[in-house]
């Protein structure tokens, strides 16, 4: 039973030693525990700092992809390093990493297949009334929207067992946090809690500028994701809405039809009944459109799905060497050159060089 630690960074040069050193290397239940570093475009030594600490993998973006796309990065590079469990935590070490064995217990334990760890919002004293407030109407909206128990959302500590990691598309450029949550039950995976302490606050957070920001995002992706995963069940009430209305309105017409013996000064409400009808049954058609396309992208996700596990075959047969680049946008880097720290050399592959090995490797199948 092979676990990957990743952690997402973002100029974390400081942070990152301390961090890593808090995560255990040994753990009942685990054969093996390695460390992936994730550098999004940190302008500062970050890569360096996670090699010169013995961390397993770096992955490094030239430029800024955003915490979304780190995270799907590192889940994707996790598996092609054997990961039979994923944990992800934060570089600013709000979580401990003693936890990790209490987080990974339920997948251990064959209870859940993605785990998440939920903090005592109550107890963190540099969160505002207003910002407590706000965490929990937003944990209450996507728990009534995922039909889970989830208290803490917007927890980035939660654990992965394969099938999760081969299963959850991130689509947000955003954060992962409320989509992975809404996705897990949509695609019908076992989702456990564990209580987790955490350490003190070191730095303010570099996902967002303000909770104004912070909430118009949540509320884009939440609303994104609803209309994704459940576009009849949302075109539908809102088109019987309209045609409610409009049923409403032409009762009100006939009604005075009848008593005034004719639809003098009541044209207006039989044109606006016409026009919420007409509306009303247009989302309706929406409605069965947007199912069909549902039923679609559930075909091409258990496709991609499969694709996933073919290239998961394909480099766990050809590892990873150092300095490889496996994008123009992103390297891969393993501390197992000769010489330790920061003197350690990092040599890049042109593109077409890895293009043949993956060539190769395809034909030796």
């Amino acid at each position: 039973m092979k676990l990957v630690v990743q952690i997402p960074c973002l100029n974390e040069e400081a942070q990152l030693p301390r961090t890593l050193a808090d995560i255990p290397r040994q753990i009942p239940g685990i054969d093996e525990v390695e460390i992936l570093v994730i550098d999004d475009g940190s302008t500062d030594d970050t890569a360096g700092t996670a090699l010169a600490s013995g961390v397993d993998r770096v992955i490094r973006f030239r430029r800024r992809q955003g915490l979304a796309t780190a995270f799907r990065t590192g889940l994707d590079i996790a598996l092609s390093m054997g990961a039979d469990i994923i944990v992800n935590t934060d570089a600013d070490n709000q979580y401990p990493g003693r936890e990790i064995p209490r987080l990974i217990a339920p997948i251990l334990d064959g209870q859940a297949d993605m785990v998440v760890g939920v903090r005592n919002i109550r107890s963190i004293e540099e969160f505002s009334p207003l910002k407590r407030f706000l965490q929990r109407l937003g944990s209450w909206v996507v728990r009534a929207v995922s039909q889970t128990r989830v208290a803490d959302v917007t927890s980035g500590f939660r654990a992965y067992n394969r099938r999760a990691a081969l299963t959850l598309n991130v689509i947000s450029l955003f954060t992962y946090t409320l989509e992975t949550i809404i996705q897990a039950n949509k695609k019908r995976l076992a989702i456990a809690t564990v209580p987790i302490d955490r350490n003190d606050k070191v730095r303010e957070s570099r996902l967002f500028r303000s909770t104004g920001i912070y909430l118009k995002r949540s509320l884009a992706t939440i609303v994104r994701i609803f209309l994704t995963y459940e576009p009849l069940r949302v075109f539908f009430y809102l088109g019987m809405a309209f045609i409610l209305l409009g049923t409403l309105l032409g009762v009100r017409f006939l009604y005075y039809y009848v008593i005034t013996a004719g639809p003098t000064g009541h044209i207006q409400s039989l044109i606006f009944m016409s026009v919420l009808l007409f509306i009303g049954f247009m989302l309706l058609m929406i409605a069965l459109l947007a199912d069909l396309i549902s039923a679609n992208r559930r075909l091409i996700e258990d496709a991609e799905v499969r694709l996933k596990r073919i290239e998961l075959c394909l480099a766990t047969r050809d590892h990873v060497n150092d300095g490889t680049e496996i994008s123009h946008e992103i390297g891969v880097y393993r501390p197992d050159l000769p010489g330790s720290g920061r003197d350690r050399e990092v040599r890049e592959l042109p593109v077409e060089q890895i293009a043949g090995a993956a060539s190769k490797s395809r034909d030796r199948l």
